[in-house]
């Protein structure tokens, strides 16, 4: 397995739990805005966690957290993925899953075989704006068909939008609303570029002023049960 990193205990990953967070090296985008882009790009570089350390680190947990939160990264794309979130699910942990939606044939599977309890998915921008946001070519269908999936489960759910200036503006919101439809929650954080970005021109950009992000949180309401900020 690919796991690059652990995170002993967080309160904010997975609402209303106390969750450990295992980060999966690798990705399928090259998104600019990325806060990681050495364990996203590089992360062969990077020394891997074992699977055993990972599982007898949870062990010693049981009844001290509620939850294990898988990021990356991208980790659908490991293919030891689904079992070892069967392993984390047999010793009685919820599992919060990070996801960027291009895998659903992998997110169809952890559904079906009740693997997952909270699913986070990142809508990023809208359609026209993808590729050059992850600057790869992007099946923004394969996004969409992730989604309903999502919808159709019983399982909890959150979108999540970074709102990076130029790329991610109110119109977008409503471009991202109406191609990929109604949400029960969606989160709109705030671009940060105090840390090293993937592509060091968008570190440049000036995160937006709250007002705006207010007005992309109207937006956003369009389409979502509820809609959060976060960030500010």
């Amino acid at each position: 397995m690919n796991i690059k990193g652990l995170f002993k205990t967080s309160l904010i990953d997975f609402p209303g739990k106390v969750s450990a967070v295992v980060f999966f090296g690798g990705c399928n985008l090259s998104c600019c805005y990325c806060h990681n882009p050495l364990l996203a790009r590089d992360s062969d570089i990077l020394p891997v966690i074992e699977q055993e350390e990972i599982l007898s680190f949870l062990q010693k947990r049981v009844n001290l957290i509620d939850a294990l939160t898988i990021s990356g990264g991208e980790p659908t794309l490991d293919k030891e993925l689904l079992s070892f979130m069967k392993k984390v699910k047999d010793m009685g942990f919820l599992i919060k899953l990070d996801t960027n939606g291009l895998r659903p044939d992998i997110l169809k599977l952890c559904l079906e075989k009740n693997l997952v309890d909270y699913i986070a998915l990142d809508l990023k921008t809208s359609p026209a704006k993808y590729s050059d946001l992850c600057r790869v070519n992007v099946n923004t269908e394969a996004i969409l068909f992730s989604l309903n999936l999502i919808r159709e489960s019983s399982v909890q759910y959150e979108v999540r939008t970074t709102c990076v200036p130029q790329y991610v503006t109110v119109d977008d919101i409503h471009e991202i609303g109406n191609f990929f439809g109604s949400v029960s929650m969606w989160y709109l954080q705030q671009f940060v570029n105090t840390a090293e970005l993937l592509d060091p021109e968008t570190q440049r950009l000036s995160p937006y002023p709250r007002v705006y992000l207010e007005l992309m949180k109207k937006a956003a309401l369009n389409f979502a049960e509820q809609c959060v900020i976060r960030g500010l």
